[in-house]
Formats: C-alpha cells, sequence, structure tokens
C-alpha cells in the first residue's frame, strides 16, 4: 500500500504550490517520469494544432514549478513544430530555488524526432544561451536534416531504429544523470511511454472548456486499439479546485 504525499499548501484562489512537491527516488536504470498536461473538460489537448488557450495563467506558472523538479524536460517534435517548447521558468524566484537545492538554473530542454523535421526558427534552436537542450534524433533521418540541426549548435543524440525511447531515456540517466524527467506532450510520447510503462506520476490541469470538435487528440494518443482489459488505472493523489480560474489541478501515480 502506497502512502500519499501531506497536503499542499494553497493561495487563497486555490492554486497550489508545486515548487514543495516531493517526489521518489528514481527507479533502477532510468529517471523517474512524470507527464503534465492541460486539457479541457471534453477531453482535447489542443485547439487549431496548440495547447495555448486551454490553460490559464495559473496553470502555466504550475507548469514552470514542475520543471523546478526536473532534470530534463521532454516534448515530441510535434510539440515543438506547434509552438515551441524551452525549459525557461520565466522567474527568477524559480531560478534560485532550483540553485538552492542544488540544480543547474534551469533543466535542460530535449526534443525527440525520428525525422529531424524540425522548425530551425524556434527559440529551441535559436536562445543558445538561454537553456542547454538537446535533440534526439533517429539514426534514418536525412543527412541534409541532420547537418542542418548540427549547425545551429545544439547536441544531437542518435537514437536507434525501433528503440528511440529507450536509448533517449538511457542517455538521461547514464550520460545526464537524471534524476526526474519532465514530459509536456505531445500525446504521441506520452503514449509510447505510457505503452511501454515508463511513466511514473500523472499531472493533469482540467480547464472549464469545451472544445467540441469531431477531431482533436487527447493527452495519450497510441496504435493500439484499446480494450476493457487494457485500461491503466491510476491511483489519484490530489483533486485541487481554483475557485478564480475554474480549473481543477490532478496529480495521479501509477501503481
Amino acid at each position: 500500500m502506497t502512502t500519499n504525499p501531506p497536503p499542499l499548501s494553497t493561495d487563497p484562489s486555490g492554486k497550489p504550490d508545486y515548487t514543495t512537491l516531493e517526489f521518489p527516488a528514481a527507479p533502477n536504470g532510468r529517471p523517474r517520469i512524470i507527464i503534465n498536461m492541460v486539457a479541457s473538460l471534453d477531453g482535447k489537448v489542443t485547439v487549431a494544432n496548440t495547447e495555448r488557450g486551454l490553460g490559464s495563467p495559473a496553470d502555466q506558472r504550475l507548469m514552470r514549478e514542475l520543471r523546478v523538479h526536473a532534470d530534463v524536460v521532454l516534448n515530441g517534435a510535434g510539440t515543438l513544430r506547434a509552438s515551441g517548447t524551452s525549459s525557461r521558468l520565466d522567474a527568477e524566484e524559480l531560478e534560485v530555488l532550483r540553485r538552492s537545492r542544488g540544480l543547474s538554473r534551469r533543466p535542460i530542454s530535449a526534443v525527440i524526432s525520428r525525422s529531424g523535421n524540425l522548425p530551425m526558427e524556434r527559440d529551441f534552436f535559436t536562445k543558445l544561451t538561454e537553456f542547454d537542450a538537446i535533440v534526439y534524433l533517429g539514426e534514418n533521418a536525412p543527412p541534409q536534416r541532420r547537418a542542418t540541426i548540427a549547425a545551429t549548435g545544439r547536441t544531437i543524440v542518435d537514437l536507434p531504429q525501433g528503440n528511440e525511447v529507450l536509448a533517449t531515456l538511457s542517455h538521461m540517466h547514464n550520460t545526464l544523470g537524471a534524476k526526474l524527467l519532465l514530459v509536456e506532450g505531445g500525446p504521441t510520447i506520452n503514449g509510447e511511454l505510457f505503452r511501454r510503462d515508463l511513466v511514473d506520476e500523472f499531472f493533469l490541469t482540467l480547464g472549464p472548456l469545451v472544445v467540441g470538435g469531431r477531431s482533436g487528440l487527447t493527452a495519450v494518443e497510441t496504435d493500439i486499439t484499446p480494450t476493457v482489459g487494457t485500461l491503466q488505472h491510476l491511483e489519484l493523489i490530489h483533486a485541487i479546485p481554483n475557485r478564480n480560474s475554474g480549473e481543477i489541478y490532478l496529480r495521479y501515480r501509477i501503481p
């Protein structure tokens, strides 16, 4: 039987303080993996191909507070193409807190791509002095794309075909010494991690919005057809409502 952590302190609106979160030690051989996403009431995590507009300023602050704990922040290529990605904290007090805990000023930002089809104009590639970043790149990516990425000055780590995710986690653990990996999407990389039973915790901000439509991604996307017998049950750690934004902040543990 697992024991839940103590209750979080909240501000008058109900927003919790994620800087005070505690996480168990990483499993052997890989970082501890937590996913953070925001979704509408009807389960959509994108509007017009981006997550922007779904989360409030309070949710965005919580995202950055989670980054305080992370050694690496990982995104899939689709997220980078749609809305960009970085590991910035955008608050000096959060950077000071990391340093007080013996961590770097900002976590490493990482993106994983099999094809190397990435937007070179994004901050991920142009803001070299603001945060360290790594491109985990499939070994079959076209040479020209590889050369274009290398020319930006970002580090490239080659991934063997068919074993990209495990190779990425191995490099983070063995070379970077990462103990906590924060995954911020997209749904495809989330799905791959869930499929391989690699997720340890799942943070979800549920926003008071209905997107509608007959298309749109959910937080976890896979090519596997689910059945009742394959449904994965998670253990709720907290559900905290924000009276101002109407959001509910959920934290689940994967048993």
